[in-house]
């Protein structure tokens, strides 16, 4: 229960406060589940802008809600995620969102619904964004958005333009999201009833360097190609200054797109055709789905929509 003290001992021990500028301990605060709830939001890598942007809608729904947002980059070691969640386990932190594709693999399908266990228990939950979903009855909320469905119409647009050698810059091969848009451009390949050449798909990262590093090696090799379809924004970046280099306008020799519609995806020259995903709605509604949800509640498993952008870098194959 609460004891009051006297005046002149409350002001005794506020002098004491002041002078040795005491900070409550907040962690102490969230066992004892008292003070600003918390949430966190885990992800690979910070630097990524559509990182940003999730991570950017998070923290703006979770301090309308009143809540505190923590932020951990893990450089994809899955020791310091779950050492991290562990930590957010131990503070009762409200919910962990885990974002960005991984590999499908039955090890990370057993860890994640390890994690998802163990945050139940003790009264947390699991949020997958942009993640793949696991097996029904684990206690975890999925948000994702249509990402095969973008790449798919994405590439339907290139190929309604007269282009039928489309060069595909990827990500890693297992990695779920960069599967997904692999996915989408072979999908609209065989809707026309073509099938891609295995020679145009290159794989890497979602990086810009990785796009500069997969377009000059695709031109050096003397791959033929009348467009270019890139896994990210970033990788579009990589590849149209590799293009310049090469003394080939865009989309005068070769036409080109990229996926995420990142801000500077329009200053780009020529401004980039793109599939615009909502990442900063999809950090707002993981925040608002956990957040807003009873114990009783099912799982939830909600599907965002994306759509092409169409600008300046796509012309119709002479």
């Amino acid at each position: 229960g609460e004891y009051p003290a006297s005046p002149a001992t409350r002001s005794s021990v506020m002098r004491a406060v002041r002078e040795l500028d005491y900070v409550a301990d907040a962690r102490a605060k969230a066992v004892a589940g008292v003070g600003t709830p918390t949430l966190a939001f885990v992800l690979d890598d910070i630097t990524g802008p559509s990182f940003a942007l999730m991570a950017h809608g998070v923290e703006r729904e979770a301090t309308r809600l009143g809540h505190l947002c923590l932020v951990c980059s893990t450089d994809g070691d899955t020791a310091h995620e779950l050492e991290f969640v562990e930590m957010m386990r131990a503070q009762r932190a409200a919910a962990v969102i885990l974002v960005g594709g991984t590999a499908d693999t039955p090890e990370y399908r057993a860890r994640t619904a390890r994690i998802a266990d163990s945050l139940a228990s003790a009264g947390s939950r699991l949020v997958l964004c942009g993640r793949p979903p696991l097996e029904r009855g684990t206690p975890v909320t999925v948000i994702e958005y249509d990402n095969e469905g973008g790449a798919y119409a994405l590439c339907a647009h290139v190929l309604a333009q007269g282009h039928q050698r489309v060069l595909f810059l990827g990500g890693r091969p297992d990695h779920t999201t960069a599967q997904g848009r692999e996915r989408g451009y072979t999908a609209a390949h065989r809707a026309r009833g073509l099938e891609p050449d295995p020679a145009l798909r290159l794989f890497g990262d979602f990086t810009r360097d990785s796009g500069h590093r997969l377009m000059r090696g695709a031109l050096s090799k003397g791959l033929e190609f009348t467009a270019v379809m890139a896994a990210t924004d970033m990788v579009a970046a990589g590849a149209l200054t590799a293009l310049h280099e090469a003394g080939l306008s865009v989309p005068g020799d070769v036409s080109l797109v990229g996926y995420d519609d990142i801000p500077f995806a329009r200053d780009l020259h020529p401004a980039l055709t793109t599939v615009h995903v909502p990442y900063e709605e999809l950090g707002r509604l993981a925040v608002r789905t956990v957040l807003g949800r009873t114990p009783d509640d099912p799982d939830e498993h909600l599907l965002l929509g994306t759509h092409v952008v169409v600008r300046d870098s796509v012309a119709v194959r002479r």
